[in-house]
């Protein structure tokens, strides 16, 4: 690209309009003129060369001594600084900045499109969906890690009931963790459990069922760490089997348990799904990675299902004694006291939470407190990553009701 295609006039009479100090980003190559390069050599000096430069200048196409003649230029001659800056500003539309990372919705979009044209024999069930994007977007993550990101410590928090917890894992370790609890769903299935070994050989739980944090310590307790290529394979291996599993065979009525607890297999899979997006987002903090949150409607299902958990933890904490005993008793079905909760932004909405019984029926005109959070800082809660005094949360009315809502949500991290 030149500034024009004729020898243009001499040196002006005065200086050009003000430019800014160089081209964007680093000067280098070589000169588009008349085919030599000018790098070796000392700086053109020569009107009709320099002018033939613009157009290289314009893309930071030249090297450091013809970048340096081309501005010297420039100061002198108004005709060239003109065209200088037109050029400048043609490049900027055609090369604006754009963001390298993939938008997130390409994958959901790809995929739409495909099965627009060509219906899948067996689809995925619409539960399972938020799992199978969330595993395929952290394993894009892994995809590129070099040996030193897989060694990055990555510290994992969560909420124990009382107060925050923390450890500090590898990239491995936490990948690890995510294989060993999604071994709860392979279990139902009737797929292989990769803990099926260690947990016959480890002493039993009260009450015969290892927990999620069972199933990882036990993980963790295990001999030599595999390669960082094997774990994420094993992961890798075990998320499309589960995907496989559940688009082929009729799962009506499975549930998962989770130690004192129990989940319906839609519920656990949008379980593992949130597990795996938190989890992905400390592994990409941990290599200073930007991570974006879960499509909207995969992100609903998310803070839907925690809502629907938070009157079942409400109750457990009580007879833990770690929140306050309730108001009223009504029959099962009767309307009681409720919590409005109010989820702002993406994948937000409006729930209401009975707050004395997990079998009362929550109603809005029996509503005595009522809080606000954004999103983000609703996700973060319930995974346990900001404790429930910390929260950003706008509230009103029955404030021992609310921060036993807020602990009751930070104690499903455990999951």
């Amino acid at each position: 690209m030149n500034g024009s295609s004729g020898p243009g006039p001499g040196p002006g009479p005065g200086p050009g309009p003000s430019l800014p100090s160089g081209p964007p980003g680093a000067a280098t190559g070589h000169a588009l003129g008349d085919g030599t390069s000018l790098a070796a050599g000392p700086p053109p000096t020569d009107h009709r060369v320099l002018k033939s430069l613009l157009g290289a200048w314009a893309l930071a196409a030249c090297s450091a001594q013809e970048t340096a003649a081309v501005e010297a230029h420039l100061t002198d001659c108004a005709p060239c600084a003109d065209e200088a800056l037109r050029l400048r500003d043609a490049v900027a539309l055609l090369h604006p900045v754009d963001n390298l990372d993939l938008d997130p919705q390409l994958r959901s979009r790809v995929l739409a499109g495909c099965l627009g044209r060509r219906p899948a024999r067996i689809p995925v069930p619409e539960w399972a969906a938020p799992y199978d994007a969330e595993t395929a977007r952290l394993d894009t993550l892994l995809h590129d890690m070099g040996e030193s990101e897989w060694r990055a410590p990555v510290p994992l928090k969560w909420f124990d009931g009382q107060r925050e917890r923390s450890r500090v894992a590898t990239v491995a370790g936490a990948l690890g963790q995510l294989t060993a609890v999604d071994g709860l769903i392979a279990a139902v299935l009737g797929l292989d459990d990769p803990l099926e070994d260690a947990l016959s050989s480890d002493a039993p739980p009260p009450d015969g069922r290892a927990s999620p944090a069972d199933r990882v310590e036990v993980y963790w307790k295990q001999g030599p760490v595999p390669s960082p290529g094997a774990v994420r394979d094993a992961w890798r291996d075990q998320t499309h089997a589960l995907v496989r599993a559940v688009s082929l065979r009729d799962t009506h009525g499975l549930t998962v348990p989770y130690g004192g607890m129990a989940l319906p297999l839609s519920d656990s899979f949008v379980e593992r799904a949130f597990a795996c997006w938190v989890r992905a987002g400390d592994i990409a903090e941990a290599v200073d990675y930007a991570y974006r949150p879960p499509l909207s409607p995969h992100l609903h299902r998310m803070i839907d299902l925690t809502a629907r958990l938070l009157p079942g933890a409400l109750a457990r904490r009580r007879r833990d004694g770690r929140a306050g005993p309730p108001r009223s008793l009504v029959t099962a079905g009767s309307p009681g006291r409720t919590l409005h909760l109010e989820v702002e932004g993406s994948g937000g909405g409006h729930w209401y939470i009975a707050l004395d019984s997990p079998a009362a029926a929550p109603s809005a005109e029996k509503t005595v407190a009522h809080v606000a959070l954004d999103g983000a800082e609703f996700c973060r809660l319930a995974a346990g990553h900001v404790p429930p005094e910390e929260a950003a949360a706008g509230q009103e009315g029955d404030r021992e009701a609310i921060h036993d809502v807020l602990a009751a949500a930070a104690s499903l991290s455990w999951l």
